[in-house]
């Protein structure tokens, strides 16, 4: 049979009743999940941004935009500013360490690569809170660091690192770590070593090679990385809260005290509704820049 005969048979079978029942079944129950744990909660906000707040907490069934409108305060735009900084710098921070991390990982025989990215989601495998508290005790002023510091002479008084925004920095890196490092290992694992050594015959020196070759090729894991370290650090309130003692208010302290202290569901959800918006934004960027890499590396 030819190979447009084969084509057509495949199509074919693809459009049955039988394709198309099958591919329900098996789509059904994710989008079902999807449907009831992420579009009814989003709706719910939707709706909610665009009502009135009640007078005691909850809301009143009257459409205003009066939520909408409290964005244009400038304390609003203090805290978001804040935020953006922090997860900007805790982004970056985790992409200077997590990079050559992947690089080296990448570059280890098989069996070690298993127990080095074994290593990497460890952490995962312990409480959220725990490992958080672990920061307090390391950090206070009578803290482990502060007592190597001042053992070795090198203070005689303890630093105070605990809560500062450097604290929250720290936190927010240790936490978020491992989701730089397994993009950018995907990224770095599967470039293909005859293009650094066709650089290298080409005359490029190993810094130009990675600049112009191995660089724009693991740019998707570079995004991909940033956003998962970025996007949750903004929405962040535990690190903020217990590292930095409630002293820099991020939007995610922010989204919470409007929903459980202020009881202000509506500006609450315009809130929550930014971050996803912000998100989504973050999103399109990484798609747009990955479809340029593809175009241009082919």
């Amino acid at each position: 049979m030819s190979l447009a005969g084969r084509l057509e048979g495949e199509e074919a079978k693809a459009s049955s009743p039988s394709s198309r029942l099958g591919k329900t079944v098996t789509l059904g129950p994710g989008l079902a999940y999807l449907a009831v744990m992420l579009g009814a909660p989003l709706a719910l906000i939707v709706g909610y941004s665009f009502l009135t707040r009640g007078s005691f907490g909850g809301v009143v069934m009257e459409p205003t935009l009066d939520a909408w409108g409290k964005l244009a305060n400038p304390i609003f735009f203090d805290v978001v500013a804040g935020s953006i900084k922090i997860a900007s710098i805790a982004t970056v921070l985790a992409l200077a360490i997590g990079y050559p991390a992947a690089w080296v990982i990448a570059g280890l025989p098989a069996k070690w690569k298993t127990v080095a990215l074994v290593a990497v989601v460890l952490p995962f495998w312990s409480n959220f809170l725990i490992r958080t508290y672990a920061w307090i005790v390391l950090l206070n002023n009578e803290g482990l660091i502060n007592r190597v510091l001042r053992g070795w002479g090198l203070i005689d008084e303890p630093l105070g690192m605990l809560y500062t925004e450097g604290a929250i920095v720290v936190g927010l890196v240790y936490i978020y770590l491992p989701l730089m490092i397994l993009p950018l290992y995907s990224s770095i694992e599967r470039l293909d070593p005859a293009l650094r050594e066709a650089a290298f015959d080409l005359g490029a020196s190993p810094r130009r090679t990675f600049r112009r070759v191995l660089l724009p090729l693991t740019l998707p894991g570079i995004m991909a990385g940033s956003i998962f370290v970025f996007v949750p650090s903004l929405g962040n309130f535990v690190v903020p809260e217990l590292l930095g003692g409630g002293q820099e208010i991020m939007i995610g302290n922010l989204v919470r005290d409007q929903f459980f202290k202020a009881r202000d569901l509506p500006f609450g959800s315009v809130l929550a509704l930014c971050v996803i918006a912000l998100m989504l934004v973050l999103l399109f960027i990484q798609a747009t820049v990955l479809r340029r890499t593809r175009e241009t590396h082919g």
